[in-house]
């Protein structure tokens, strides 16, 4: 009996050690596949992003059955952390300045987004859903820190959440590294400019 209730007792332990080890597989093969498309395009060998995660090519394949997999998974971890960063920057910045920290965030994910693009557009039905997931997640995000920033009167009133996403793609348009400087500067000005009337609006 001592020996039954030892093995009933280790065998919940065993499946959440496996289940830990699923999930670093997991997220070491996505941090390496968006390492190894940002270099190699979204056409790297799945050997080299295997190798690159510490794992090996079956591994890969248990999770990733087809290459759009992959991409979608890669893309979905990349808006969740953007996402994520807006309610982090948001408990220690004040209003606008977690707006203008998390402006920059968003900067950083268009970037990153540039080497999925080609996958993204191929008309592939796997990355249909990816458009309404990226405005389900990061829309309310934007919306929220520029509530918190309208509310505590550091920035102008009435800016539509879903134009400023916009308006941050298109400053991020260009693909090469001074094009992301670029767009970091504009962006910067950009969220001056929301301060700028704010400061106005609460004067007067």
């Amino acid at each position: 009996m001592a020996r039954e209730t030892e093995t009933k007792d280790a065998e919940p332990a065993a499946g959440k050690r496996v289940r830990a080890d699923a999930q670093r597989n997991m997220d070491g093969l996505l941090k390496a596949a968006m390492e190894v498309f940002a270099v190699s395009g979204v056409d790297a060998p799945v050997r080299e992003i295997a190798s690159k995660a510490g794992v090996g090519v079956g591994t890969f394949y248990r999770h990733f059955p087809q290459r759009s997999d992959l991409i979608v998974a890669v893309f979905r971890r990349e808006i969740d952390a953007c996402a994520d960063a807006a309610e982090a920057l948001a408990a220690e910045y004040p209003p606008a300045e977690a707006l203008a920290r998390w402006m920059q965030r968003f900067v950083d994910f268009i970037s990153a987004k540039r080497g999925l693009s080609s996958a993204l557009h191929s008309g592939d039905p796997a990355y249909e859903p990816l458009p309404a997931y990226f405005d389900q997640r990061l829309r309310p995000a934007l919306e929220n820190l520029l509530q918190a920033a309208e509310e505590a009167g550091e920035i102008r009133s009435g800016v539509d959440p879903t134009d400023l996403l916009h308006a941050v793609a298109r400053l991020s348009g260009t693909g090469d590294a001074t094009g992301k400087d670029h767009a970091r500067r504009m962006v910067a000005l950009l969220v001056d400019g929301l301060r700028y009337r704010g400061d106005n609006e609460t004067a007067g």
